[in-house]
């Protein structure tokens, strides 16, 4: 009864809401049935979108490396995802002599695709509702270990019933802070190739500047494909490997957008905390991001400081310097808009209307749990302080990860016989290379001695306190890696030579890891009874806020599975601080504004002097808009989240009009809290992404590839005029 009562609040929440909030579970969609998506501009059926037995929408879509979302645009299995998403794998095939960031790279023809190493792509095969199977066997008064034992062994029992034996792979997943379970049935493919990446100066265009901000003026987009062995089955990379026919593929629109338009997103949104008490924000806002935003910045100007001196160090440390600026920026920008914005008092009128209900006769279960929730966050404030320093502290200081990664396979190897060790020798060579690509000792150093020091000077709570790293001497730190076995790669394999295993049980880098996860397991298990207790409370929290609101929109919190977001093209107000070069119907930029922001020799403000040869000569051809501009980048009211990175934009007919790659920053608190006014999703038109392929790199074997749907209105496909003048146009002035 509880679980029909739910999924009812459920789909009614759904029915009532606006179209542009909420990320939504492709499998319900049938069951919507309140929510008429075709009157919103939707021509295709619910089996169209998501069917386990039929090709549908599902089938062209991807989890690409774990991390963002890819679309399968043709036939061949060519993917488009974002530049940033695509960054890691270009900075990795680049070379001082073949630097493909700065430069870009196009596979002019198919032989010229190389493999993206360590890159997969996960196709979703079905899914389906675990919640009666899992929940009729658990109860609020288990221990959070007697709780995740049976959903483990559940959890295993659906992996064993689903996976084929190791074809595929399965995924169970709670919903709804742990009151609903679904699982997820994947095919994984690991032989991906890179096929075509513009130049930093386009995909990267803006730099941390203009991130999370609008106006954009981004080429966000890399191109990809998927490669199988001739059956089309997933294979481990073989140059016998062919492209992969999947079973649907994204049509590409040139027919252009206005306000308005229907506009529907499918991807893997990675997480949202929709339903995050006004405590938890409080802590997150007031504590546990100035600790994340400190450390970040630290690290940042750590890596910034050795990628400026050499050109390799930049390369092998570019993708990870953008992610942490990434989400420095981000950490920063959510603190500043839930302040401006007034999310905290908004979150408590909700939790008002809670407790009156929760003090109804009926309802003593849920009685007393918000104020449970607030003592929990009193009691663990200085804990997930010390978190999130240790997080950073742990995600930039590699010579920890080192130490335990390779420590671990050298005591393995020590402890081996003379036969043994012959046995294990070249794997072993192998992870140590592997373990130390990309890894300059001189910037590792300072990073570590850097971020112990601030770890040591912030947190001073001793109770929650990591005693290993206040112990430490960040002073002399970086010494102490440099004379350990860990130092570098040669001292590594020379271990090999003659493995001691008290020598490495003596070695005070190793020591000091394992002193650090020492500390973090007794903090964990200290705190085991205390965060299980809190589990309990949000589950109770969340299950009766939806009784207590029926009226109120629920849907689940985004958790790395596939979901659907719906809405519309629209605008954003024009700010008086912001330069739209013209364009004054604010939901759409154009090259205009791409040379206008031009800076020559700028780290973030360059492009490519074709760029602006081909913008003089207007060589736009189909890919322009129907008024004459060519399009950049435009708005929707979708509802992402980080992971949506990469998704497609698609069209009430199915076919691929953009490319999701930011919000914006008036609403980056949107993780915690839809802001409808606010919130939206800048997008790379489709249009420039393939102008970029065609007329900039010349890939046009890549836009034959494509299923292209026309307009009345869309311009005729024109060969590219001659380039070479280098007169720049008159900048506009700024939009009052």
């Amino acid at each position: 009864m509880k679980r029909l009562f739910l999924l009812f609040t459920f789909l009614l929440g759904f029915a009532q809401m606006r179209a542009d909030e909420g990320m939504w579970l492709l499998m319900l969609i049938k069951r919507l049935n309140g929510v008429d998506m075709q009157k919103e501009g939707l021509h295709l059926t619910p089996e169209e979108i998501y069917s386990v037995n039929n090709s549908s929408l599902k089938d062209a879509i991807v989890s690409f490396g774990g991390f963002c979302t890819g679309e399968i645009v043709s036939d061949k299995g060519l993917i488009f995802t974002n530049h940033h998403c695509g960054y890691g794998a270009v900075a990795a095939a680049s070379t001082p002599e073949k630097d493909y960031l700065k430069n870009g790279f196009w596979a002019m023809k198919q032989k010229d695709e190389f493999n993206a190493k360590d890159l997969y792509v996960r196709f979703l095969v079905r899914m389906d509702d675990a919640t009666q199977r899992i929940t009729s066997k658990l109860n609020n008064n288990m221990t959070g270990a007697e709780r995740k034992a049976i959903i483990d062994a559940e959890t295993k029992a659906i992996q064993a019933e689903n996976s084929e034996n190791g074809k595929y792979t399965v995924v169970v997943k709670d919903f709804f802070n742990g009151n609903e379970f679904y699982y997820f049935v994947y095919q994984d493919y690991k032989d991906i190739r890179l096929v075509g990446a513009p130049p930093s100066s386009l995909g990267k265009f803006g730099g941390d500047t203009d991130n999370w901000e609008w106006p954009r003026h981004t080429a966000d987009f890399t191109v990809f494909r998927v490669y199988g062995d001739a059956a089309g089955n997933p294979a481990e990379y073989a140059p016998g490997n062919v492209p992969l026919k999947p079973k649907h593929f994204l049509p590409v629109s040139l027919k252009g957008i206005k306000p308005g338009d229907f506009s529907m997103i499918l991807g893997y949104p990675g997480r949202t905390n929709r339903y995050l008490t006004s405590y938890g924000i409080q802590q997150m806002v007031n504590r546990d991001y100035p600790a994340w935003v400190e450390a970040s910045k630290l690290a940042m100007d750590v890596m910034k400081k050795y990628m400026d001196k050499d050109k390799a160090t930049q390369l092998n440390y570019a993708s990870q310097y953008a992610s942490v600026a990434n989400y420095w920026k981000n950490r920063q920008g959510t603190i500043d808009a839930v302040d401006k914005n007034g999310t905290i008092a908004d979150k408590k009128k909700i939790e008002d209307t809670y407790r009156k209900w929760s003090a109804l006769p009926g309802n003593a279960e849920y009685d007393g749990v918000l104020e449970d929730i607030g003592a929990y966050y009193k009691q663990v404030s200085d804990r997930n302080v010390e978190r999130n320093y240790a997080t950073q502290f742990s995600r930039n200081a590699k010579y920890i990860t080192l130490a335990l990664q390779v420590g671990s396979v050298l005591k393995a190897y020590a402890a081996q016989d003379m036969q043994g060790r012959l046995a294990m020798k070249a794997k072993t060579e192998t992870a140590i290379k592997e373990a130390y690509e990309n890894f300059n000792p001189s910037l590792e150093g300072e990073m570590l001695a850097s971020m112990a020091g601030l770890y040591q000077s912030r947190v001073t709570n001793k109770e929650v306190a990591s005693a290993t790293i206040l112990g430490l001497d960040s002073k002399t730190l970086s010494n102490v890696a440099y004379s350990s076995i860990f130092a570098n790669k040669t001292s590594a394999t020379n271990f090999l030579l003659n493995p001691d295993a008290l020598k490495l049980d003596a070695d005070p880098l190793w020591k000091i890891a394992n002193g650090i996860v020492a500390d973090q397991k007794m903090s964990m298990e200290k705190y085991s009874k205390v965060d299980d207790n809190f589990n309990k409370n949000n589950r109770l929290f969340l299950a009766g806020l939806m009784k207590a609101m029926p009226e109120k929109k629920f849907y689940p919190d985004a958790n790395s599975t596939m979901r659907l977001t719906y809405g519309t093209v629209d605008k954003l107000p024009v700010r008086n601080d912001r330069n739209y070069f013209g364009v004054t119907d604010n939901y759409y930029t154009d090259m205009t504004g791409l040379v206008g922001k031009y800076k020559k020799g700028d780290e973030e403000f360059d492009l490519p002097q074709r760029v602006i040869d081909l913008y003089n000569l207007k060589d736009f051809g189909q890919y322009a808009d129907a008024a004459g501009y060519m399009p950049v980048n435009f708005l929707s009211n979708n509802d992402i989240t980080g992971g949506n990175s990469g998704s497609p934009v698609i069209d009430g007919d199915g076919n691929l009009i953009g490319i999701a790659f930011d919000g914006n920053s008036e609403a980056l608190s949107g993780d915690i809290v839809f802001e409808q006014d606010w919130q939206k999703t800048i997008n790379v038109d489709v249009r420039f992404v393939l102008w970029t392929i065609d007329k900039y790199a010349g890939a046009r074997r890549l836009i034959d590839e494509l299923k292209l749907v026309r307009g009345e209105n869309t311009p005729p496909d024109t060969k590219s005029k001659n380039s070479g003048t280098t007169q720049m146009p008159k900048k506009t002035k700024k939009v009052k």
